[in-house]
């Protein structure tokens, strides 16, 4: 390759917030769900070639993350040869810790900055990486390992909505398996443990012995309730019980609900770091983690994430974000399911934004072979959307 190639530089980093009023009200176990947000990251180059991706669901604190990225990160890393993920990686995350986003020193009232601090690496990860692949003309997933040519997908799915009976849930699993889908990520943690169990039995009567049911509590039981909620669904044959306990107590919590359950336990789309997935894991809280790309730090710090679960033998699964984690969970050995919002009016972005999504066939997506992510994005759809 030419000495041009070699020199190659960052010129520019663009993001652009985008907002989207969801048609209906979507609800978990301790969160409502009223609009679409996501990033837009582009990384331009001198060589005329740009990382582009998608990514993160962040509502309040959006304009920090877009802030942050413009004023502080686009000059740290313009000059410098994007082939160097790993240093630039370092320079956001170390020199990027010194910004002064109001931090008081005080480390559980600091996490909201921290959280900034690691959504906009992350957006700038994820581009990058992208690029990467563009430069040498190989999908991402292969630039990380390419164990898999495809991986089992599921729906989220089983929202708490007025109106939604027993009918509607059984209506709802039967869509999902006529879409191809592998199985669902059901919502449970909002009501009682005995109408959850009620619920649940719902969606497997419907969908079936074949069907793959994961539960996510989105951290709304006492260790107790969730488990009590496990011991009385072994019967359901549940893939796992997600963020079973509250915030509060993701350490002893967590084990012990691990310790006591005859479910696998997933957590991890909590921490905004390796670092908090790692002391899940050492603190045997945890059979797999779903950290989230988005939010902890980007493909970088995800895949030394993954490295670290396999040696303690925790599977990956991960919260979202499909354009990305198709590839990573291709990636590596230990992974589980890719999750998509097949329902158009819970994630319109999914469907408007890429060019084209991708292929699903079987209950498994596809991984394409274009490089990078292999998704091209509506430019229409950015600048109806967009927020600034």
């Amino acid at each position: 390759m030419g000495r041009e190639q070699y020199n190659m530089k960052i010129t520019r980093i663009e993001v652009i917030p985008l907002v989207r009023k969801l048609n209906q009200t979507f609800e978990g176990g301790t969160y409502r769900i009223v609009n679409r947000n996501t990033l837009v990251t582009r990384i331009y180059t001198d060589e005329g070639l740009v990382g582009e991706v998608f990514g993160g669901d962040e509502d309040i604190v959006q304009e920090k993350i877009v802030g942050l990225i413009q004023d502080h990160f686009e000059p740290m890393l313009i000059g410098e040869d994007p082939r160097n993920i790993e240093l630039l990686w370092n320079k956001m995350f170390f020199d990027g810790g010194k910004i002064d986003l109001g931090n008081r020193s005080i480390h559980v009232l600091d996490l909201l900055n921290r959280g900034i601090l690691m959504q906009a690496i992350s957006a700038i990860d994820m581009a990058l990486w992208d690029l990467l692949g563009k430069i040498y003309n190989t999908p991402l997933y292969q630039l990380l390992g390419g164990y898999r040519k495809k991986v089992p997908v599921i729906a989220i799915g089983g929202y708490y909505q007025a109106g939604k009976g027993r009918s509607q849930l059984t209506d709802e699993m039967q869509h999902y398996k006529e879409l191809g889908m592998t199985g669902v990520k059901f919502k449970v943690g909002r009501v009682t443990v005995a109408e959850d169990i009620k619920r649940v039995q719902a969606a497997r009567e419907a969908a079936g012995d074949d069907f793959v049911i994961v539960c996510d509590a989105n951290q709304g039981w006492t260790p107790d309730q969730a488990i009590q909620f496990c011991q009385e669904a072994v019967s359901l044959d549940l893939g796992w019980i997600e963020e079973p306990v509250r915030w509060y107590d993701q350490l002893e919590g967590l084990r012990m609900v691990k310790d006591s359950s005859p479910i696998p336990v997933t957590a991890g789309q909590g921490e905004i770091s390796g670092f908090g997935c790692r002391d899940l894991v050492l603190n045997g809280c945890v059979d797999n983690l779903n950290v989230d790309v988005t939010i902890a730090g980007g493909v970088t710090e995800w895949k030394r994430t993954a490295n670290m679960a396999s040696l303690s033998h925790v599977q990956m699964a991960h919260h979202e974000e499909p354009q990305v984690a198709l590839h990573l969970l291709a990636a590596v050995p230990n992974s589980l399911y890719v999750e998509i919002f097949p329902n158009y009016e819970r994630d319109p972005m999914w469907i408007d934004l890429p060019i084209e999504t991708y292929r699903i066939k079987d209950g498994f997506m596809e991984l394409p072979n274009k490089p990078g992510l292999g998704m091209e994005l509506n430019k229409d759809i950015i600048e109806k959307y967009r927020a600034i």
